[in-house]
């Protein structure tokens, strides 16, 4: 079992002292869990108890994170979705599970395990058994996929980089102040691990969509994301309609794939949130 950050402890205690249903935000590479601050918010104002688990070992605050980059180094898919199960067995009702890209793929992680009530996934990393790889995906993992030695490091994007992957359908300026609010380095790790997915049978970067107690799910994509785009997460919805629960995708207009951080990220939540309030 993973040690709980003293920050995810407080939290799980306040959502189990609270009674209400928890809501756990999973974030995804480049991010750290502080990025999901205003979608809590907005959740908690809403009746459920917000838990954001970081990924192991992440520094608490960007400043910190950007001291010290190499401390990203060497995450993998497995170790995060394991921590994020070790959070939610600390919490006295099943939560909702949000994620976003890395994020929504170890939220699908997640529900396939039978841990999440109802979950929504947002530009989710890809799957084994997602087969789509269009070239914008390709050229957006490139910092990472294009030098091996990157598997065992922690990579920050430049500015150019995050606004070809990230921040595509944003003004030069949104993009700037988004990139200096909210980017940290990141594990090089996951990106080898989806990206061989297909070609690796024990990959930690799978999902058991069967699993009867997956629950409600929701897949959201961004219209104009290059980092995971629609054709993407189309794969991903259709491998998770062969199960039994209720299975839907929406499709944001004129968004990209920092849907859920830029000035937007509003209507990303409350679509979030009314999928949530159907099913908790």
């Amino acid at each position: 079992m993973a040690t709980l950050t003293a920050r995810e402890s407080g939290q799980v205690d306040a959502a189990n002292s609270s009674g209400r249903t928890p809501v756990v935000f999973i974030h995804g590479l480049w991010l750290l869990a502080s990025s999901w601050d205003r979608w809590a918010t907005l959740f908690e104002q809403a009746g459920f108890a917000p838990v954001a688990p970081g990924w192991p070992d992440d520094p608490e605050t960007v400043e910190e994170a950007r001291a010290h980059p190499e401390a990203f180094a060497g995450k993998k898919v497995g170790q995060v979705a394991d921590h994020v199960g070790d959070v939610i067995g600390k919490l006295n009702k099943k939560p909702a599970v949000v994620g976003h890209s890395f994020g929504g793929l170890l939220a699908q992680i997640t529900a396939g395990r039978g841990l999440s009530a109802a979950t929504v996934a947002i530009d989710p990393a890809p799957f084994r058994g997602v087969l789509p790889l269009p070239i914008s995906s390709l050229k957006s993992a490139s910092p990472v996929l294009g030098n091996p030695a990157t598997w065992k490091r922690a990579v920050t994007l430049s500015l150019e980089q995050f606004k070809y992957g990230w921040a595509n359908a944003l003004s030069d300026d949104e993009a700037k102040q988004l990139y200096e609010t909210f980017h940290v380095a990141a594990s090089g790790a996951p990106l080898f691990q989806a990206a061989t997915a297909n070609l690796t049978p024990w990959t930690e970067a799978k999902v058991n969509s069967k699993n009867p107690e997956r629950g409600p799910l929701l897949l959201i994509s961004g219209e104009q994301d290059h980092t995971v785009p629609w054709a993407i997460a189309n794969a991903s919805y259709k491998k998770e309609q062969r199960n039994d629960g209720v299975t839907e995708i929406v499709r944001i207009p004129n968004r990209g794939h920092a849907l859920t951080i830029d000035s937007g990220w509003r209507e990303v939540a409350e679509t979030a949130l009314a999928f949530v309030k159907r099913f908790v």
